[in-house]
């Protein structure tokens, strides 16, 4: 019997020994999803692909949170259905080891109060971002003070191209004189109307 790890990492100086510190035991084989979005099918991540095609009949696989072995409350279901049959145990952090039966019930009912969570945020994050654009276009400012949508511009887009044309200078040199990449003064040239 083996025991394993396996977590969604943010930053991974932080998050490893973080989650490691959680969950304490010592583990055997350790599997981390880098830079991996949450909306992802865990078998679409390469940590918890190599993990699902490494696990044998009775290891042990350790997860923080229940939300983190799947992208919604059906990938959640086949993940651990998918595990159990193979005579692996999960054990999640506060829940215990999940077994067939009763334990695969409460899998269902707490993927889908995640799922439901997970859709509750995203209703926010759409209801805020109507808000800015209503706002926007009333007052030209967002509900936030700020000028516009996303993140703000590096520099004025029209004075880049023009000091460019004026100058006669390159893409490397306006990027070096504004402190811009010379994708985004690509950009802004390409943009602008002078």
């Amino acid at each position: 019997m083996a025991f394993f790890i396996s977590f969604m990492v943010q930053t991974k100086i932080v998050d490893g020994p973080l989650r490691r510190g959680q969950l304490g035991g010592n583990f055997d084989k350790e599997f981390a999803d880098e830079g991996v979005s949450g909306a992802t099918l865990a078998a679409d991540r390469p940590g918890f692909a190599a993990l699902l095609g490494y696990v044998r009949e009775g290891d042990t696989v350790c997860v923080t949170a229940l939300d983190r072995v799947g992208r919604d409350a059906l990938d959640v279901q086949s993940v651990v259905r998918k595990l159990i049959t193979r005579g692996v145990t999960i054990d999640v952090l506060g829940l215990g080891p999940i077994a067939k039966g009763v334990g695969e019930l409460v899998v269902a009912v707490l993927a889908q109060i995640a799922d439901m969570e997970r859709q509750r945020i995203k209703e926010r994050c759409d209801a805020g971002r109507q808000a800015a654009r209503a706002s926007l276009a009333a007052n030209g400012m967002t509900h936030r003070g700020k000028a516009s949508l996303g993140r703000p511009f590096a520099a004025d887009s029209d004075a880049v191209a023009q000091w460019r044309k004026d100058n006669g200078a390159s893409i490397a040199k306006t990027a070096q004189e504004f402190g811009l990449s010379p994708a985004t003064v690509k950009r802004y040239c390409a943009a602008s109307a002078v």
